[in-house]
């Protein structure tokens, strides 16, 4: 299940002439189709995207989501950072690892924080970042 923001990511970019926002806009479209397809491969859990554009300048969208274990939880962040380099986006910064309580991916506009269940119960990222936007849940 995912809960979107309000806004789209395309909502809030204006094309240039020269077409250069409308490639960083697919390219940050496909980030986050990656981040959302492993973490459903990866079969994690209670995955939430909140829309972060006017709230702060540090990136995009952020993806919050659930491992059932501290081995799920790096296998997940492993498998989204190999799938990151293997499509051409580079290496991401990556927070967590080896203790994998609460792993961060940051790949510049999208942010990617892979929690056990008892640690986003206490951190709640989704109140901080999100309350205020969620539109609905969808499948995935």
């Amino acid at each position: 299940m995912v809960i979107r923001g309000t806004r789209t990511l395309s909502e809030t970019i204006q094309t240039g002439t020269d077409g250069s926002d409308d490639a960083a806009l697919d390219r940050v479209d496909d980030l986050k189709a990656l981040a959302l397809g492993c973490l459903d491969e990866m079969k994690a859990e209670e995955t939430i995207e909140i829309d972060l554009v006017g709230k702060t300048s540090i990136a995009d969208t952020m993806i919050v989501t659930s491992g059932r274990s501290q081995r799920h939880v790096g296998a997940i962040a492993d498998k989204i950072i190999q799938d990151m380099k293997a499509k051409g986006f580079g290496t991401a910064r990556v927070e967590g690892l080896p203790a994998c309580d609460w792993v961060l991916i940051d790949a510049g506009d999208v942010l990617v924080h892979i929690f056990r269940p008892e640690v986003r119960g206490f951190y709640n990222l989704e109140k901080m970042w999100g309350a205020d936007r969620p539109v609905g849940r969808l499948a995935g």
